[in-house]
């Protein structure tokens, strides 16, 4: 669970999914990895700070969609 740190509750998927939204057109820093599941598809990482702590938000393009697999704090500093 990630908390907002706008209103110190935990995101909603919506309020998620603007933050995603934000950030990608903020210009925030964006990787490409190669997926376990599905096997050798790709998959976008972003690992902003919000609240003084790191969140890994995991999304892939897939069937004309964006697909969200990971939103949670960072396990590595």
């Amino acid at each position: 669970m990630v908390v907002n740190p706008e209103d110190g509750q935990p995101f909603t998927e919506p309020a998620a999914w603007n933050l995603i939204a934000e950030l990608l057109e903020g210009g925030e820093p964006m990787e490409c990895v190669e997926l376990a599941q599905p096997l050798g598809k790709t998959g976008y990482v972003l690992l902003p700070s919000l609240g003084g702590r790191k969140v890994y938000i995991k999304f892939q393009l897939g069937g004309g969609k964006i697909i969200g697999r990971s939103f949670h704090y960072s396990r590595v500093a």
